[in-house]
């Protein structure tokens, strides 16, 4: 169960903001109609109230870049029967639209614009050709019971099933309203568990950590700038910039300059900041990057608007190289996003012979915190790996050993080993396995 939310108005006195499920439940639907990226930045809306062919009504159905479609249920007053139930039934009925059929219900959809029109000007690119090559399921609520959580967790772990639930809460003080979003289950947790469960149609596996970046070099950001301060970045506009929200910290990037070549490999170091806030330590001291010397000219371009300004990723760089050595070879992945994971078995293999990451994504540096779980008695609990010590942080409190963090949950077992009973996803395998082999 994720965390609770709560807020307070810390200016001018203590001041407790209160949460409403009610409205939540009743604003999330045209919301997320509105702006869809606070669930996925790289979705796009193509339905809402959907008809099915039962006679039943999706809340809203999205696609991806790649074509795959995305399911996103509100759970409203629903039993958790009803909810889940539903949401595979929806499942069942998506997972046979074709191209034709995903065209027509854009086109009830929005009257102002083709689907075609409408992809291409959301991702910078037209349609595949083959659409809904997989699809995944999202259960929108502001608060959701315990019976429904086990369900969904039962189901992404044991199964492979593409489901998860997002969590929207409101928050009101006076005239303003705020929105928090908690995941239920790690989305990169999720796909990876539903792409080694089924290998769909031929479709290339994602390994759940590489990611593929596309970095314009021109007046706005500079590469040889990216690898001196150690960052990517895109801006000049909300589609280019959203999908770096994409990258998770510890994600494993290779950067790639339009119409020259892949140029670098690094890992994610922090999430996306805009320009203003990325700092960088010079002689001990963090300085804005914008007042160090630069040779991209128009870097600071824009920088007080929230839209069209540069925004950063901060990188550990792995291996580099000049422009003039950017790599490139026929069949290589490349495509317009700013950032989308990299599924292209060909060319993380080549990348890795060509940078010399020997020992592939075992070279990946383990960051903490590392999110872990376990599963007793039909309930899955998560909590976080802080260090390699064994520091676990469960249900908001931090124990100094996995056993003493997993004997909370088991009460009736006199012996237990938490560097056995928890579980962290391994990257190389894709599988859930004991912490006690990040020690080795």
């Amino acid at each position: 169960m994720p965390i609770k939310t709560e807020i307070w108005r810390i200016n001018n006195g203590l001041e407790k903001v209160s949460f409403s499920s009610l409205d939540a439940e009743m604003k999330l639907e045209s919301i997320l109609d509105r702006d869809i990226s606070i669930v996925d930045p790289g979705l796009m809306v193509i339905g809402r109230q959907v008809t099915t062919a039962f006679g039943k009504y999706i809340d809203l159905l999205a696609i991806d870049s790649e074509g795959h479609l995305a399911i996103l249920e509100l759970k409203r007053d629903k039993t958790p029967r009803d909810i889940v139930a539903q949401t595979l039934d929806y499942a069942s009925w998506v997972q046979g639209l074709t191209y034709d059929d995903i065209v027509k219900i854009y086109a009830t959809y929005d009257t102002t614009r083709n689907f075609e029109s409408a992809f291409e000007q959301t991702f910078g690119t037209p349609p595949p050709e083959t659409l809904n090559e997989d699809h995944r399921l999202l259960i929108v609520a502001a608060e959701l019971d315990n019976h429904t959580e086990r369900i969904v967790n039962y189901l992404s772990s044991n199964y492979g099933v593409p489901i998860n639930a997002v969590f929207f809460q409101y928050f009101k003080q006076g005239q303003n309203e705020f929105l928090s979003r908690s995941w239920l289950i790690d989305p990169v947790q999720v796909e990876t568990q539903a792409s080694k469960a089924v290998k769909s149609r031929g479709k290339e596996q994602w390994n759940g950590i590489d990611f593929y970046v596309s970095f314009g070099d021109d007046k706005r950001r500079n590469w040889e700038d990216a690898v001196k301060y150690g960052f990517i970045a895109a801006g000049g506009g909300k589609w280019y910039s959203n999908t770096l929200s994409l990258l998770p910290v510890g994600a494993r990037v290779f950067v790639y300059i339009p119409k020259v070549g892949y140029v670098g490999v690094g890992m994610v170091k922090e999430e996306i900041v805009r320009i203003n806030d990325f700092m960088v330590k010079v002689d001990g001291k963090p300085t804005p990057i914008l007042q160090l010397p630069h040779k991209a000219p128009d870097m600071g371009k824009d920088s007080n608007d929230p839209e069209l300004s540069e925004y950063l990723v901060r990188i550990d760089w792995i291996a580099t190289k000049p422009t003039k050595e950017a790599v490139w070879e026929k069949g290589m992945f490349s495509n317009q996003n700013s950032a989308c994971r990299l599924r292209n078995k060909f060319t993380v293999e080549r990348l890795t012979e060509i940078f010399k990451l020997d020992q592939g994504i075992e070279q990946v540096k383990t960051e903490y915190p590392v999110p872990i779980k376990a599963t007793h008695k039909g309930g899955t609990y998560q909590a976080e790996l802080l260090n390699i010590k064994g520091l676990v942080r469960f249900n908001n409190k931090e124990y100094k050993t996995p056993t003493t963090a997993a004997k909370v949950i088991i009460t009736d077992w006199k012996e237990v080993n938490g560097w056995d009973f928890w579980r962290y996803l391994n990257p190389s395998t894709g599988e859930w396995e004991k912490i006690g082999k990040l020690r080795r």
